[in-house]
């Protein structure tokens, strides 16, 4: 990490599907820019693209991804926050989607971090997940 290199970046997140993929190409420079291994920049986008997929497809808008170099426990980490405004009434999950598709997320957040959660606010709900990074 050199001294001036930025240590957060704050990315809107279009309340669309096609936002996943213009948030993850977006996240992917950043990545670069911070010079993270190749395996870590990899894990930290499929999380990156978990965490914004839940947002647009389960949340209430806006949302937006924050990416954050810091230190947990002495280790360098990289922290991924995705907030948004609150679960999305029933009834509005995308009717195209099979069911078998549903679910698996959370589950790849937590195999691919070394700690994950959840914290609400008034603002609405933060999901977030850190990655380490040395």
């Amino acid at each position: 990490m050199t001294p001036d290199a930025a240590v957060e970046h704050l990315c809107p997140v279009p309340h669309i599907p096609e936002a996943v993929a213009a948030v993850r190409r977006r996240a992917r420079a950043v990545l670069a820019g911070w010079s993270l291994p190749p395996d870590t920049a990899d894990d930290a986008l499929l999380v990156i693209s978990e965490l914004v997929t839940n947002a647009v497809t389960h949340a209430r808008p806006p949302a937006v991804l924050r990416l954050a170099r810091t230190q947990v426990h002495g280790h360098r980490a990289l922290r991924i926050e995705v907030t948004d405004a609150g679960p999305a009434s029933h009834g509005q999950r995308p009717s195209d989607l099979q069911p078998e598709e549903h679910g698996r997320g959370i589950p790849i957040v937590a195999a691919l971090s070394a700690r994950h959660g959840v914290r609400s606010h008034c603002g609405g709900v933060t999901h977030w997940a850190d990655i380490e990074t040395s």
